[in-house]
């Protein structure tokens, strides 16, 4: 008996240490379009899954206060669309091609089919993309490798590991909106 309750109480402390706080929002959207000609009718259901998740992360506690302020930390957004015609579905992830800016400089996002590449104004090519299983990028251009997520808004984030400062910097591509 003994043994037993030993067992279930560090279980329990395992589930509560590695339990983690996270602000998530899920949304579902669905459209049913019917179409009516002359070789009868066709059922169009389209239904886009947006998941947001975001990790709570505390400041530094204030003396004499009660309350502990909560850092700003990144948004994981995944959305997936599938699309559904007579009977078949199809899934498709979220499209990031777009222009994006940075640091005054025009950029292109295009999308392949092994990934994302990175295109500025002036020379061309400026690096790849290439998705991961935890839906982030790997980031590669020339001289460096990073990791790379698109934000709620749609920009570019990509964090990149500074060898000489032992850090890491975040370089932000805003998403040019028409």
């Amino acid at each position: 008996m003994k043994i037993q309750l030993t067992i279930v109480f560090t279980i329990l402390l395992m589930y509560i240490g590695t339990s983690q706080n996270i602000n998530s929002k899920s949304e579902v959207k669905t459209v049913t379009t019917t179409i009516k000609d002359s070789k009868g009718e066709k059922v169009i259901v389209k239904s886009q899954e947006s998941n947001e998740v975001q990790k709570i992360a505390l400041e530094n506690e204030k003396p004499n206060t009660l309350n502990i302020p909560i850092k700003e930390s990144p948004v994981d957004v995944t959305t997936k669309t599938k699309i559904m015609v007579d009977g078949i579905t199809k899934t498709i992830d979220i499209n990031h091609s777009a222009y994006y800016s940075m640091g005054g400089m025009k950029y292109h996002i295009v999308l392949y089919d092994t990934g994302y590449e990175l295109m500025n104004s002036t020379n061309g090519f400026s690096g790849l993309l290439r998705k991961t299983s935890n839906n982030n990028y790997i980031f590669k251009n020339k001289d460096q490798y990073a990791i790379g997520y698109f934000d709620g808004e749609g920009n570019l984030i990509l964090e990149i590991y500074n060898e000489k400062d032992d850090r890491i910097i975040q370089e932000k591509y805003r998403i040019v909106k028409p």
